[in-house]
């Protein structure tokens, strides 16, 4: 019988999310993809060091015991295959149980995300971003430049969500762009028993649930909700939520103020938006991701 991922978390991250290579990466960047692969391989035995998401990702592969894998890993990367021995040989010296990649040489890898069936898909390419959320896979832009995570919680995998255009749909956030936030305030709270339809984020969240639920003794899962609304606009988002049976731990209705300091004061190891402001203020402060998704990001590509 062939293998099979079925019934796990699968998350598909990029060689840079999951390891800074930076400095390696403006030589990729010149186009001289043969000086890339030679320095990388002159520094095979030298670990590289964890990048962003490399917290989030030692995280949830500790859910995993010996008797039950509840969460894959693989690496989808634009590094050449030659690279790709560094990325794992970091990954093995880090003791992450990381056995797949494609390595695509420069080539977009979001392409396999479906025959993975992925929950979640991190890298630093917008264009791979937004191909992956066109396809239906959960994906944010790592911002490589975003304080790593804090070391306070080692038992627990904390991860911030936006609300509109990441959660749910971006109908509301539509409303705002459109009308101003008078309308889309009396919109909301004329919808308040309305749910929202589900965002691009959704899979992710419910797989996050049967994790949470599913658990181990050793790991426990924190979520927050994270989001600019205010009441009255409030109360759909929590009805949204209660309709889909999902729970959050903690939600933040922010009525516009600035994102960061609140982040910075729950943690996270992941904290994903579709606003690239909100993006900017949480990355000087947590990891954070792009959602490349909804109206306010039809100009991006």
């Amino acid at each position: 019988m062939a293998t099979t991922l079925n019934g796990q978390l699968v998350v598909a991250i990029s060689s840079r999310a999951l390891f800074d290579f930076e400095s390696e990466n403006q030589i990729f960047e010149q186009g001289d993809d043969r000086a890339y692969m030679d320095l990388q391989l002159s520094k095979l035995d030298e670990p590289a060091k964890p990048g962003v998401a490399f917290s989030l990702v030692k995280k949830l592969l500790a859910f995993n015991t010996d008797n039950v894998k509840r969460v894959e890993v693989v690496i989808l990367s634009r590094n050449d295959p030659v690279s790709g021995m560094r990325v794992f040989r970091s990954a093995q010296h880090y003791g992450l149980d990381i056995l797949r990649g494609s390595f695509t040489r420069g080539q977009s890898p979001w392409r396999y995300l479906k025959p993975l069936h992925a929950n979640l898909f991190l890298s630093t390419h917008t264009s791979d971003v937004r191909a992956a959320l066109e396809a239906g896979v959960p994906a944010a832009q790592v911002y490589p430049l975003s304080t790593h995570a804090s070391t306070e919680h080692p038992n627990e995998v904390r991860i911030a969500f936006d609300g509109d255009a990441v959660l749910f749909s971006d109908e509301a956030e539509q409303v705002y762009q459109r009308e101003g936030l008078s309308a889309f305030q009396q919109h909301e709270k004329d919808k308040a028993n309305l749910p929202l339809s589900e965002g691009p984020f959704k899979p992710l969240l419910e797989a996050m649930h049967r994790l949470q639920k599913e658990g181990t003794p050793h790991m426990r899962l924190r979520t927050a909700l994270v989001t600019a609304r205010s009441a009255p606009a409030h109360e759909r988002a929590i009805r949204t939520l209660m309709n889909w049976n999902i729970e959050v731990d903690e939600a933040m209705f922010l009525g516009g103020l600035a994102k960061g300091e609140f982040l910075r004061e729950f943690e996270p190891d992941f904290f994903f938006d579709d606003q690239t402001g909100h993006v900017n203020s949480a990355a000087a402060h947590v990891p954070s991701g792009h959602v490349v998704s909804g109206v306010a990001n039809l100009e991006i590509k």
